[in-house]
């Protein structure tokens, strides 16, 4: 009778993703976040009405990720950076938050490479 490892199993298991916030709440603090009510942050905390402020992903890219911007930080797999680039300016048009030069700059050359991406958002209520 073969014995099941069953640590191995639950590795692949959902118990390794984890739910990221496309523009993580630290970053979104210093462009408009920290003038927020605190309603107004939970609601950006729990944006569940895009489809695109909240993504799951695995554990090790979120940590990866953790609070950075475009600028220092993208998806490994370099077919998921245009996704990610329209994802994280349609959150930050969505809440209406800012950017820095650094990640303005990130973001274009990033576009710049894809130009078939369309960013559609909807202004969070």
């Amino acid at each position: 009778m073969a014995s099941v490892n069953h640590s191995r199993a639950r590795d692949r298991s959902s118990g390794k993703l984890d739910i990221a916030h496309m523009a993580p709440l630290a970053e979104a603090w210093d462009p408009g976040a920290s003038e927020w009510t605190t309603d107004r942050r939970e609601q950006y905390a729990n944006d569940l009405g895009s489809e695109r402020s909240l993504v799951a992903v695995t554990a090790k890219s979120n940590r990866s990720k953790s609070d950075k911007d475009p600028a220092q930080w993208l998806p490994p797999a370099a077919a998921a950076q245009c996704t990610y680039a329209s994802d994280r300016v349609a959150t930050e048009l969505r809440w209406k938050l800012t950017i820095d030069t650094k990640e303005k700059t990130a973001l274009e050359k990033l576009v710049g490479d894809c130009p078939d991406t369309v960013v559609e958002y909807e202004v969070a209520p």
